[in-house]
């Protein structure tokens, strides 16, 4: 995409500025152009303007989704070790307690 349908909506806006006040219509179209065009120019600087890209994407989202389910699953089991290990020192604490580390001598 260039910018020349980008310059002659501001040839255009800029004449009907010289009538009056510029015409909405006009200026919505400038600025659709601009943004198409700095989309369009930010998406090439990515290496994302080929017909590859929207298969890229939809792998790095895949990935990431994998990434976020995995770092999820590591961080209930790390928890659940946690919580077992608390249980095992409250339950072996409340033994001791009530005198049953007597049972073992």
């Amino acid at each position: 995409m260039s910018g020349e349908v980008l310059a002659q909506l501001m040839a255009q806006l800029l004449h009907e500025g010289t009538r009056g006040s510029p015409d909405l219509v006009t200026l919505r179209a400038l600025v659709e152009e601009a943004g198409q065009l700095g989309a369009s120019r930010a998406l090439t600087r990515l290496g994302l303007d080929d017909e590859r890209a929207e298969r890229d994407v939809a792998e790095l989202r895949e990935l990431l989704a994998a990434w976020r389910d995995a770092k999820r699953s590591a961080w209930k089991a790390a928890l659940g070790w946690v919580m077992r290990v608390v249980g095992a020192v409250l339950l072996a604490g409340l033994a001791v307690k009530l005198g049953f580390g007597a049972w073992l001598k």
